[in-house]
């Protein structure tokens, strides 16, 4: 038997709300932080909604000194440091000030790609032969582990200190693995998560292969509406999401607040191969992914009450209800809880996982199961499924006892991980 695994502090820098207090409140009222993007509509986007988060640059001078700021143009580093800065706070953790590393504690914060408007300027400067004006933080902030550097230097970490990349399924990936480390013994703390960029560079591609709602331009609100019958495709989001992760020895020893206990996880790929392609899930891998994650975390399917899904609004949703249901071997009104946030936030890429991994964590703290919004009408493909209880439209006041929550992403890649609530 490893270590057992708790989460102690939580962060996030998202959509509908910067930090714990507005984000928990948003899910609560069931705001959306889906906006009209008026760059978009200028660069001719047929998609011109996404969610990003409103940051202030009063905000941004709590968590960065004026040297860091000069020339800072990479929007996931700002968001991952707010989000990573805050929950390292919230865990009660300070900055260590003394001349050596703190050996027991590491970093696991993922990233899909960093730096893109700061990749545009160096590009531009690059090619009009001013490669000296490109300065002196042009590298850290366009390298993937950037993110993990930036922190890694503020808290002064010690032990491992890296960034992962699997697309979508980044942030819940990046748990499990900071869980590995501290169960394994080879850490005390983690912090981790993920972040994604804002912008077009960003969002571009998504928008030419047509994945992305055209309908909703001037109703920004309504647009992502993941089980719905009129889902018409993801709306593309930005931000990040910090846990922190202890043993639980170590959190019981600093007497701090435990939000919930990580019994354990899957991580796997699909091979594209069978019905699996790049963007494309193989349901055999989901699957497996899901019933492995139950028996590692040693627990029986029917235990669980609460699923976070992945749920992007596409036409994929379906497939997915089906996936969970043959995985957990529950259907109709024997199903679990069921809901997707990213109708509050869209799909914010890579840092869409550790985001919906916060939010699924504070429905422990505020013994409640938020909310879908925009599945008014959910798509028949799903009720065939699972019963019409099952997915709540209102904010429910009920108590977890134990949430599975997973990612999947481009390239075919898995990740499941099983939240408990805490028990002595």
């Amino acid at each position: 038997m490893g270590k057992r695994v708790v989460i102690t502090g939580l962060g996030v820098c998202a959509p509908n709300g910067v930090g714990l207090t507005d984000f928990t409140q948003a899910l609560l009222d069931g705001k959306s932080g889906i906006r009209h993007q008026p760059n978009l509509e200028k660069l001719g986007f047929g998609c011109q909604v996404a969610g990003e988060p409103l940051v202030k640059d009063n905000l941004i001078n709590s968590y960065f000194t004026p040297l860091e700021r000069r020339g800072l143009n990479a929007s996931g580093i700002v968001y991952g440091v707010i989000a990573g800065v805050d929950a390292w706070n919230d865990a009660g953790l300070v900055k260590n000030t003394t001349n050596e590393p703190s050996w027991d504690r590491g970093i696991v914060f993922g990233t899909g790609i960093l730096g893109v408007d700061k990749f545009r300027e160096a590009i531009h400067l690059i090619d009009d032969g001013n490669v000296r004006r490109l300065g002196s933080t042009s590298v850290i902030q366009t390298m993937a582990s950037g993110i993990s550097a930036y922190l890694g230097g503020m808290l002064r970490c010690g032990n491992q200190v890296t960034t992962n990349s699997a697309a979508c399924t980044t942030g819940t990936e990046g748990i499990i693995m900071a869980y590995d480390r501290i169960s394994q013994g080879k850490a005390e703390i983690m912090l981790t998560g993920s972040c994604s960029d804002s912008g077009p560079y960003v969002w571009g591609g998504f928008d030419a292969m047509r994945i992305l709602p055209r309908g909703y331009n001037y109703d920004p609100a309504k647009a992502s509406r993941p089980m719905s019958a009129t889902a018409s495709g993801f709306i593309p989001g930005s931000g990040a999401g910090a846990l922190v992760l202890e043993s639980l020895e170590s959190a019981q020893e600093r007497g701090v607040h435990i939000y919930a206990e990580v019994l354990g996880g899957e991580i796997n790929s699909g091979g594209q191969v069978g019905e699996g392609s790049m963007t494309a899930p193989n349901s055999l891998a989901v699957q497996r992914c899901i019933k492995n994650a139950v028996v590692n975390a040693g627990i029986e399917a029917s235990d669980i009450d609460v699923v976070n899904g992945h749920l992007t609004a596409t036409s994929k949703d379906g497939l997915e209800i089906k996936n969970w249901s043959v995985a957990l071997n529950r259907k109709g009104a024997d199903f679990p809880l069921i809901n997707s946030f990213k109708g509050a936030v869209g799909h914010c890429l890579a840092a869409s996982g550790s985001i919906e991994c916060v939010a699924a964590i504070l429905q422990f703290k505020e013994q409640v199961v938020f909310k879908n919004i925009n599945c008014e009408d959910i798509h028949p493909q799903i009720t065939e499924l699972i019963a019409d209880s099952c997915i709540p439209r209102k904010t429910l006041e009920h108590a977890p006892s134990i949430i599975a929550k997973a990612s999947f992403g481009f390239g075919d890649v898995n990740a499941c991980v099983i939240f408990k609530a805490f028990t002595k």
